[in-house]
């Protein structure tokens, strides 16, 4: 895992160095079908997994809870920076 994070982290560093780069200005959209690509792959192994399919309805609700924790706290963060770091004072 760790070595996922640090070339992820590369790849930060390296688009920062070459931000300016013109041979980057236009990698948004093959970079959206690659993933696109992968997610899709993703749901053909997830889909040819027996257990997977057998435990989905608890996965999905176990899933469901968890992205909805999830939105409602970006929803309550970014609300709290908005309100203490750039809503004008009265």
């Amino acid at each position: 895992m760790l070595i996922v994070i640090g070339i992820m982290f590369a790849g930060i560093a390296a688009g920062y160095l070459l931000r300016k780069a013109e041979f980057l200005q236009g990698i948004g959209k093959p970079v959206s079908y690659t993933i696109m690509l992968l997610l899709f792959s993703l749901g053909l192994s997830a889909g040819g997994n027996r257990e997977i399919i057998d435990n989905l309805p608890a996965l999905g609700g176990q899933a469901f809870l968890i992205a909805f924790a999830g939105t409602l706290g970006s929803i309550l963060a970014a609300w709290a920076v908005y309100h203490y770091f750039f809503k004008e004072k009265r």
